[in-house]
């Protein structure tokens, strides 16, 4: 089957999987056998390898949905970003860094690479000016995340692709919070697209994955080091996370849908003071979002008005979950000064514009009705609860 011939819902639903010729079962067969012979076999298979037939297949999926040749799937995000960033880095090297990545990668920068003798420069703003400045010559990789967790700021991802070019750098992109459906780095120039499969690719907030999607050439360097790393996941979690990206395209849009009326919503509610959220005409990265995204995602963050304790707000909502992950089919929503960004110092947040009262949202596919149902509900007993104090 050609990927470049079939539409995004049927690479999702049909491409890499597995076809039961025992029992003609509509659904891939799961195989779960951790040992495999290497006698007489075209391929010596080993869990280790990512080469189990639940792991070829469900790399293929993942590879086409990204435009790339190739893929390599992790038990976690952060296998993934951290394997492939061990791939193309060594002691001497140098990487530039966009300063809002997750908080758990800009951790693994702080706390790892000093150890490894790797040299790194974040970028202040998302200017292509920035980013150039801190070139140096013996630097590897330009790393961005578009859109920005928490903050949903934007990068020019052309803009970085035509930079490393110019300059024979690598360019990683975590693409987690925007997802194949709604942008595909590698069409924009990218070299390497990393994914926390825990979120939209799963989407049903009962695994944890990571996958990396490039070249044939680049995903090879990145097994040599993938298979010392041991970061492989269980052909029950490739099973599940295949089972989920059926449903990818359509779940994701819903969730585009419903995000982007609930962020026009909460700009206009009195007791919010901002809303971010790249698809608001007065979000300050809007042109650049249209440019490159096919939607603006389910993901968005605000803050409530001063004197509004946002953390009594969250405990008291009853349909949107206070939950630490995100992308789930349930609407979620969390503190990112107590959670995602936590590993940083409250200086490195504040500088980032993360403050204790921002709010990440996580928007699911319920009904938009009951969302801002259930926000106004919790804001009137927030109010209620300041004024009792």
């Amino acid at each position: 089957m050609n990927s470049k011939k079939i539409g995004f819902n049927t690479i999702c639903t049909h491409l890499g999987e597995i076809n039961d010729e025992q029992f003609k079962g509509a659904v891939s067969p799961i195989y779960l056998s951790t040992s495999y012979a290497f006698e007489d076999v075209d391929i010596k298979r080993y869990p280790r390898y990512f080469n189990t037939p639940n792991q070829e297949a469900l790399c293929k999926k993942i590879a086409a949905l990204e435009k790339g040749e190739a893929s390599l799937i992790f038990g976690s995000g952060m296998a993934a970003i951290s394997t492939a960033l061990f791939a193309f880095l060594q002691k001497g090297d140098h990487i530039v860094l966009q300063r809002e990545i997750y908080g758990g990668t800009a951790n693994l920068i702080n706390e790892e690479f000093e150890k490894h003798g790797i040299q790194f420069s974040y970028v202040d703003s998302n200017t292509f000016e920035g980013y150039e400045e801190k070139i140096k010559s013996n630097t590897k990789v330009i790393y961005i995340e578009t859109p920005s967790n928490p903050l949903l700021s934007i990068t020019d991802i052309k803009a970085i692709g035509d930079l490393a070019k110019k300059h024979d750098i690598i360019t990683m992109i975590d693409n987690t919070f925007a997802s194949p459906v709604n942008q595909n780095p590698i069409e924009l120039g990218i070299d390497i697209v990393l994914h926390s499969a825990t979120k939209y690719l799963g989407g049903h907030s009962d695994i944890l994955a990571g996958a990396v999607v490039s070249t044939e050439k680049h995903i090879d360097q990145i097994f040599q080091v993938a298979k010392n790393f041991g970061g492989s996941l269980s052909d029950f979690t490739v099973w599940m996370l295949e089972r989920s990206i059926k449903t990818l395209g359509i779940r994701v849009k819903a969730q585009n849908k419903n995000a982007m009326k609930l962020a026009k919503w909460l700009d206009k509610l009195e007791d919010v003071s901002a809303v971010y959220y790249p698809g608001l005409k007065s979000h300050p990265d809007h042109e650049i979002a249209k440019k490159q995204m096919k939607g603006f995602g389910g993901m968005l963050s605000f803050e409530l008005n001063e004197g509004l304790d946002a953390s009594k707000f969250q405990k008291e909502l009853k349909l949107i979950k206070s939950s630490m992950s995100l992308a789930g089919v349930e609407s979620t929503i969390l503190s990112p000064t107590l959670t995602s960004h936590a590993l940083l110092s409250e200086e490195e947040r504040e500088r980032q514009g993360i403050r204790d009262g921002l709010l990440r949202f996580s928007v699911g596919i319920e009904e938009k009705e009951d969302l801002m149902q259930d926000i106004l509900q919790a804001i009137k007993k927030t109010k209620v609860l300041a004024l009792e104090h």
